[in-house]
């Protein structure tokens, strides 16, 4: 994310081309709806010309306006795309161009300005790697350009362990070394930023609107920082022991569970998804294996015995095996078991690792 510095001028040309791309796409989704097109090239010679000329687009941004309607309706035909006026605008290098490293040429309805952009010493060390669209977003009055830049990946490591991780709400994620990454400041935060909004909405006052205002995102913000924080140390740690990272399979978790009232909040806050993606990228950046395996009973079985039961789980944060005896935190025994499925189930990953510790075995 790169920050766009604007006066006022150049910031209402940019705002009125970009409401002026939206209120285009909107108008191209009701033709591809109503005729049922997803195929870009038929859909532009539908569409094409009119949109030129109704809108006052350039050649290249009513191509991407049609582009983006495209890529909206193919995610479900049944359902026409809406676009909100402030949503992002596509550019690609024919319409944006970079002018050294602190400006940036970009195309309006008025013609061309040229910009300073703001960045910091992360995103400087990926500029030269920019590659492809880049989009243009509107966020509490200041307008970002979101970047794709090309990182490369390192050489996948041939691996002799695997770290299994279970991710849950009061622990977001426990690894099986047991290694616990608590959800208690999560909660706290969660819990005072909705006691601040509740008291700010009941007062109702100027002052307590433009509060609500500075506060929106906070809470999504500061799960985002915390995610990144423990994707980071558990993609290093795999890194330092050469080892898998696995994790559960929890797509449509939230549709096959169910909660008191009171916690419906805190389940649909819990970000295992964004939390899944940072340690899915960061281990191919490493180099780092990752996989996922069926969570069911993981916290039901008993990695000494293999013994399955409800039992097994006295309370949530216990394990005691009925069978065996064997006991520990419940949270710890399920990535256990998650490496240990990973083992038993991928041959290629058992054969790599067998490999591994047959070499490192010491010659009698």
């Amino acid at each position: 994310m790169v920050k766009v510095n604007t006066d006022k001028e150049q910031y209402e040309k940019l705002l009125k081309t970009m409401h002026r791309f939206n209120d285009a796409c909107n108008d191209i989704a009701n033709v591809a709806f109503k005729n049922r097109c997803a195929n870009k090239v038929k859909l532009q010679k539908i569409v094409y010309y009119d949109i030129r000329e109704r809108y006052g687009l350039s050649a290249q941004m009513t191509v991407r306006a049609i582009s983006k309607v495209v890529e909206s309706y193919k995610r479900n035909k049944k359902i026409k795309p809406t676009f909100r006026r402030d949503g992002a605008m596509v550019y690609d290098q024919r319409i944006l161009s970079w002018k050294g490293i602190d400006r940036v040429s970009i195309l309006t309805l008025d013609g061309r300005i040229e910009l300073p952009i703001v960045f910091g010493q992360y995103q400087a060390m990926r500029m030269n790697r920019i590659r492809g669209q880049v989009d243009l977003i509107h966020r509490n009055g200041t307008f970002y350009l979101a970047v794709v830049v090309d990182v490369p990946e390192e050489e996948m490591i041939k691996p002799v362990g695997v770290l299994g991780v279970d991710m849950g709400i009061v622990n977001i994620a426990v690894d099986s070394d047991g290694d616990t990454y608590s959800g208690e400041e999560m909660d706290r935060v969660r819990e005072r930023i909705e006691s601040l909004k509740a008291d700010l909405q009941r007062c109702g006052t100027k002052s307590a609107k433009r509060h609500l205002k500075k506060i929106s995102g906070r809470e999504a913000r500061f799960r985002r920082n915390m995610n990144h924080c423990i994707s980071k140390e558990l993609v290093a740690k795999a890194k330092d022991t050469q080892s898998i990272i696995a994790l559960e399979e929890l797509g449509g978790i939230r549709n096959g569970t169910t909660v008191r009232k009171s916690q419906r909040r805190r389940q649909h806050s819990w970000g295992f998804y964004q939390l899944r993606r940072f340690i899915e990228y960061k281990a191919a950046l490493a180099g780092i294996p990752v996989v996922g395996i069926d969570p069911a009973y993981t916290s039901q079985e008993c990695p000494v015995c293999h013994h399955i039961s409800r039992k097994n789980r006295p309370n949530r944060d216990t394990f005691r095996c009925g069978l065996c005896g064997f006991s520990g935190h419940a949270d710890h025994i399920a990535a256990m078991n998650i490496a240990a499925r990973v083992t038993v189930n991928l041959p290629i990953v058992s054969g790599f690792i067998e490999h591994e510790l047959q070499e490192q075995a010491p010659t009698l």
